[in-house]
């Protein structure tokens, strides 16, 4: 067998890391996955971080702006950033 089979840039490993965090992933990508975190350090990285974000998102109850207070704050952006401009 060839070690090409084995071989996940890390980009495809990012990838297969957030379908792994959705139970999305296969069996084999899981396992390249984890072939390939075992010599990447930065996609090791990538993969604790992931791992954290979607914990927080399952534990904390998150908010969302209603629509209108989503637009006044967009107003009150938009004329901060026309300020800016005009100097």
């Amino acid at each position: 067998m060839s070690n090409k089979k084995f071989i996940l840039p890390c980009e495809e490993a990012n990838h297969v890391c957030n379908k792994s965090q959705y139970k999305e992933a296969s069996l084999w990508e899981k396992i390249k996955l984890n072939i390939h975190l075992l010599y990447c350090k930065a996609c090791r990285q990538y993969s604790k971080n992931n791992a954290k974000l979607s914990a927080l998102f399952k534990t904390n109850k998150t908010e969302v702006l209603a629509p209108k207070e989503k637009e006044n704050l967009k107003s009150v952006f938009e004329k901060e950033l026309e300020k800016h401009k005009e100097k």
